[in-house]
């Protein structure tokens, strides 16, 4: 059986496998292709994935024609899915509640569809976590990305000129991308605050040497996957007036909320943007689901009234070779886990409780109850 891995689009820097994860699927007994070039963005050379047992391809057509399963970070076009044989399985991310039109082209190619960022949130799943690896690394890049357009220094500094205050960072939603972010700052030396609607997670912001926010905003809670439940617009307007005080206050805001399978809510409003002081930086990392923050743009810096608003798309790429080797890691337990090495086939069982969540198409139908019941 074969496992194709062809490379990402010009502008991705990240890789879908780094050779010593790659080489553990060789050893689990399939054939491995990989794309001339595949992670030669990170300045990995083609030679150490065929060290691994890779055999290195360059005619994309052909290959996709003929692979098993087809691995890779970024959804694939509409012209690669026409390509697939009928049977083959697809794994990476896709975005399926906003990408209507890919998953009827799964469908109509009879393509199987595993899409990562929906493997489920449970304790036999996290190995295959995507969604939480990378975000970590972009909690972490957040961060460093803030102190670079910052003009101050993150920590407190007794000099014999005087002592310099540590600057303070505001991390907007505890999940695990704000959990890094917080740990990130507070390594850096800076003073942490933190929000988020679900106060179950105070102690977790406490542990890592942060304040927590508290903000009355009523009822609110998680989801069974761990996510925040969506907020009422008197829910976001009451958050909103708790928060500007500390934005205000604040040298840095990094925004993290999202809200699984729909647009990001907007948190920060412009009066509370103006209301900050000039040369504070926000980097909104919900920018690539239509943003945390007014004014904030994908794959841009917005200078409004000297406060920066910083929209990266993609924070993971800013550590490629990190984020590359945890998702590698990702995808050999996502294949570990299902392989049959006795009938050396990939088993898809439709009630596994890990597949039922991810799987998105299967024998020319639409299988996840989310997508259709959305």
């Amino acid at each position: 059986m074969d496992i194709f891995f062809p490379k990402e689009p010009t502008q991705e820097s990240r890789a879908t496998i780094l050779p010593e994860s790659l080489k553990k699927i060789v050893d689990s007994g399939l054939d491995v292709l990989v794309e001339k070039g595949l992670a030669s963005n990170i300045n990995i050379p083609d030679n150490l994935y065929i060290e691994a047992g890779a055999l290195i391809v360059e005619d994309i057509a052909k290959t996709l024609a003929s692979a098993d399963i087809i691995c890779r970070l970024n959804k694939p076009t509409l012209d690669q899915i026409s390509l697939m044989k009928e049977g083959a399985i697809h794994i990476s991310f896709l975005d399926p509640f906003n990408e209507s039109e890919l998953v009827e082209a799964f469908v109509k190619a009879r393509v199987t569809s595993i899409s990562m960022e929906l493997v489920p949130r449970i304790t036999r799943a996290q190995k295959m976590d995507a969604l939480s690896s990378q975000a970590n690394l972009g909690g972490y890049a957040a961060v460093i990305e803030a102190s670079r357009s910052l003009a101050k220094a993150f920590p407190m500094m007794m000099t014999a000129a005087g002592t310099i205050s540590p600057s303070r960072v505001f991390v907007v939603g505890v999940g695990v991308a704000g959990l890094q972010a917080i740990a990130t700052a507070k390594r850096l030396g800076a003073r942490v605050d933190a929000f988020d609607t679900r106060p179950v997670v105070e102690e977790q912001v406490q542990s890592l040497g942060a304040k927590f926010v508290k903000i009355d905003i009523g009822e609110t809670g998680q989801t069974d996957q761990g996510y925040a439940k969506e907020l009422t617009s008197d829910q976001i307007k009451k958050q909103q007036e708790g928060m500007k005080k500390i934005c205000s206050q604040s040298d840095v805001v990094i925004t993290t909320a999202q809200v699984f399978g729909r647009p990001a809510p907007k948190i920060i409003t412009k009066e509370m943007v103006s209301a900050m002081k000039p040369g504070s930086v926000i980097v909104d990392m919900a920018v690539s689901t239509g943003g945390n923050v007014e004014g904030s743009i994908s794959d841009s810096i917005e200078d409004v009234k000297g406060v920066k608003i910083i929209g990266m798309s993609n924070l993971p790429g800013e550590v490629a070779y990190h984020a590359s080797q945890v998702y590698g890691t990702n995808i050999y337990n996502m294949i570990e886990e299902f392989w049959n090495s006795e009938t050396k086939s990939f088993s898809i069982d439709t009630s596994d409780e890990i597949l039922s969540g991810c799987l998105v198409t299967h024998e020319g139908h639409v299988v996840n109850k989310l997508l259709k019941g959305s």
